[in-house]
């Protein structure tokens, strides 16, 4: 593993900067309980961090064409919502520190996510991070969502920065794919304990932001 000075940072944004991969699987597991299906039957947390088409998807080859995808992606709406409003969307651990050491060395950074903007606003918002990012790529802004590389590449691209001087943070194995196409460097932090802790062709696999950024200083420093 070798970290090069970098002259970008590009966040993914759920389960990375905010922790909010575990409220949308709560979300998803009541909407498929008020729809009569049994969650437990489908392995939700492995398609964790991919597009919302590539979720409807997945439901659709484990529960057959008449899977309702609209009224499920309405219970799940509702459900998270109600879920993030009783108790909020806390900020992963390490990010303020790296936040800091970016901002000491003057080093851009950008948030790039699967989520559409009016998602990715507002969970920013309930998180108190409304103002911390001034580049924002969404899900509505591209073609194709990750796995695909295009919202990592219209990130790097409003900062007027190569993609290859990027430094890429994931949390979601769709995510770490589609920095890899991207031509990025990622460093790989697992977000979900049922995760793999292997990350294919990731700079480096971390437990948290902390470390992270640890290992971003070094590269700076040297």
């Amino acid at each position: 593993m070798k970290l090069k000075a970098y002259k970008a940072v590009i966040f993914d944004m759920d389960g990375l900067v905010l922790d909010t991969e575990t409220t949308y699987l709560h979300a998803w597991q009541q909407a498929l309980s008020a729809l009569a299906y049994n969650p437990a039957a489908v392995e939700l947390a492995a398609i964790s961090g991919a597009a919302f088409d590539s979720l409807e998807g997945y439901l659709l080859e484990q529960f057959g064409a008449d899977f309702d995808c609209q009224e499920f992606k309405q219970l799940s709406r509702h459900y998270w919502q109600l879920h993030v409003q009783n108790h909020g969307i806390p900020v992963k651990k390490g990010f303020y520190t790296l936040l800091e050491m970016l901002r000491n060395y003057q080093l851009p950074f950008g948030l790039a996510t699967n989520s559409k903007r009016r998602d990715a606003l507002y969970c920013l918002d309930l998180a108190g991070l409304s103002q911390v990012f001034s580049v924002i790529s969404c899900r509505d802004d591209v073609q194709h969502g990750k796995p695909r590389p295009d919202v990592f590449l219209a990130t790097a691209a409003k900062l007027a920065v190569s993609i290859e001087d990027c430094l890429i943070l994931e949390d979601s194995l769709p995510g770490l794919s589609a920095a890899v196409a991207a031509g990025a460097d990622c460093i790989y932090i697992p977000s979900q304990a049922t995760t793999t802790t292997t990350g294919p062709g990731a700079l480096a696999v971390v437990a948290d932001l902390e470390q992270a950024a640890d290992m971003l200083k070094m590269a700076l420093q040297a």
